[in-house]
């Protein structure tokens, strides 16, 4: 059975599941789910939002700090960052609220 697809907004809330742990090294992530066993790797800017969703916050907001922070178009960013964040959550790794 396919998992159904969420669709994230903006206002969407996100935030990093409790039955995790995580490690940085050389600036980047690995995030090991509790539950499973399984290991998750983000690179430096995966791990820019990892950072973020330690407590709930919206997709507008990430996007936003990473826009500030990169150059980098806003719609495509957005989508990068829904990516990943959808990525996160087929594997169990974040809530999303909306």
């Amino acid at each position: 059975m396919e998992r159904a697809r969420m669709e994230l907004t903006e206002s969407s809330t996100v935030k990093a599941v409790d039955h995790q742990t995580s490690a940085e090294v050389d600036g980047e992530n690995v995030v090991l789910d509790l539950e499973d066993g399984v290991y998750y790797g983000l690179n430096p800017v995966g791990t820019q939002v990892w950072r973020r969703i330690q407590e709930p916050t919206s997709v507008g907001e990430i996007v936003t700090d990473l826009t500030d922070a990169y150059d980098v178009d806003y719609e495509r960013c957005f989508d990068d960052v829904v990516s990943l964040l959808e990525d996160l959550a087929e594997n169990g790794l974040i809530v999303v609220e909306d």
